[in-house]
């Protein structure tokens, strides 16, 4: 069964989803609507397809976006990981291959292969890989056995808050009001961040929510309720992402982010095969943080390949 290049208008979203669903690698990102709300440019893909059934056996997702300069096939916002995802029935499995089908498209290439896809053993020429990390920690023991794993830091300041009772927690439904607070508390701090990536964020979630994926916590002031801090989480199969959080320096103060993150730790205890993605660990002190609640480190590779424009070519 060969791979085939297909442009967003031939992809079948039906059989997209079926694949992504029982696919070897848990991706959430790889949900069609995912894509398509977090990429204004579409997707393209090579997909592998039972010539019998149509059914996609396998598929590398390519987000794409159009510049002056060329086609350019990049990382999303919101998007952590894409790669390989591969079904029981698929012939090929070596991430190689489907990038081969990519050569002369894109001017510019930077793609994220999930944590199930091995090291890239051979690479078309023109492309470099780089590993890259995030922080998972297994929910499948008690909430008594994962409490224990955390620093002892972190377990005094959760106890000290817990005494306080100075914060509430709440499930919420409004994901407006975390935006507006990580915009006015972080969002000249994050690069890269415009505008129209939280409205990207925005419909994402509304997507999500009719498929019952997302938990939105918050953390507000017992006494004046005034929003500390909030914390959106996405369970898609045995997967519990960490996608987006904010906080005020009051709710930094007060240990919300350790509430809210202990919270969901709490209500996910025990459940078998399921694993929370910290969705992060590059920058030092994050990966602290993670590394506190007893998460380790996993590592997932980058795929860069860059194309001169015709017009730069002269160049040595």
């Amino acid at each position: 069964m060969p791979l085939r290049y297909l442009t967003h208008s031939l992809i079948d979203r039906g059989a997209w989803d079926e694949c992504v669903a029982a696919a070897a690698q848990v991706v959430p990102y790889a949900q069609a609507g995912w894509l398509e709300h977090t990429n204004a440019g579409g997707f393209d893909a090579v997909v592998e397809t039972d010539p019998v059934t149509g059914r996609y056996l396998s598929l590398l997702p390519v987000p794409t976006q159009r510049r002056l300069w060329g086609r350019e096939a990049l990382q999303p916002p919101f998007t952590q990981q894409l790669g390989l995802l591969t079904t029981a029935g698929s012939r090929h499995r070596e991430a190689g291959e489907y990038l081969g089908l990519l050569k002369g498209r894109f001017a510019r290439l930077h793609l994220q292969l999930n944590d199930g896809n091995p090291a890239p053993a051979v690479l078309p020429a023109g492309w470099q890989a780089a590993e890259r990390l995030t922080y998972q920690l297994p929910l499948d023991q008690s909430y008594e056995s994962l409490h224990a794993g955390y620093c002892a830091d972190y377990r005094r300041r959760l106890r000290q808050q817990r005494e306080k009772a100075g914060v509430l927690l709440t499930d919420a439904a409004d994901l407006a009001p975390l935006i507006s607070l990580f915009q006015r508390e972080k969002g000249g701090e994050v690069g890269g961040m415009q505008p129209a990536y939280y409205r990207r964020l925005q419909h994402l979630y509304d997507s999500l929510q009719s498929q019952g994926q997302p938990l939105l916590v918050h953390a507000h002031a017992t006494g004046t309720a005034e929003l500390l801090a909030g914390a959106l989480f996405i369970r898609y199969r045995n997967r519990l992402v960490y996608l987006f959080a904010g906080a005020t320096p009051a709710g930094k103060k007060a240990a919300a982010p350790l509430l809210l993150l202990d919270e969901a730790i709490r209500r996910h205890a025990g459940t078998p095969g399921l694993v929370l993605d910290f969705e992060g660990g590059m920058i030092p002190s994050i990966a602290r943080f993670f590394a506190n609640f007893g998460a380790r480190p996993v590592p997932y590779y980058s795929l860069t390949q860059t194309t001169r424009p015709w017009y730069l070519t002269w160049m040595r």
